[in-house]
């Protein structure tokens, strides 16, 4: 089972309030989510948007159906796909804890991969994160 994910977060200010948008594209159907996660700079909500949707995604489809989940990550952060791709070190000491957090939420799928994309092939992401943020 191949799944399609988008995340966004974002933050007014750096740090100020914060938000994350999630798109979550499996069997058929499309899960949106735009939610507001108090103040945090922007590294900080996009690692939490991808935490979020991990959680979400495994709760959605269930723990059997998890294991045989293909999972496909796609973000306009630059920075965090080349961290979890291993192509940067994480040196921040709070984005080193939701790493480590991300890691091991992975293991409950078969496979998880990451991609960064441009903002305009993550809009949806974007534009719920955007409502979020300014309810």
């Amino acid at each position: 089972m191949e799944i399609i994910i988008h995340t966004d977060g974002g933050a007014k200010g750096n740090p100020g309030p914060a938000a994350i948008g999630i798109v979550i594209e499996y069997d058929g159907k499309i899960k949106e989510y735009g939610e507001k996660i108090g103040k945090a700079t922007n590294n900080v909500a996009e690692y939490s948007a991808l935490i979020y949707v991990l959680k979400k995604t495994h709760q959605l489809i269930g723990e059997k159906k998890s294991k045989e989940a293909e999972l496909k990550c796609y973000s306009d952060s630059e920075l965090m796909v080349k961290q979890l791709k291993g192509e940067y070190r994480v040196k921040n000491k709070d984005l080193r804890k939701l790493f480590l957090k991300i890691l091991d939420l992975i293991q409950k799928f078969k496979s998880v991969t990451f991609h960064h994309v441009l903002r305009d092939k993550n809009k949806r992401a974007d534009e719920l994160l955007n409502e979020a943020i300014s309810e």
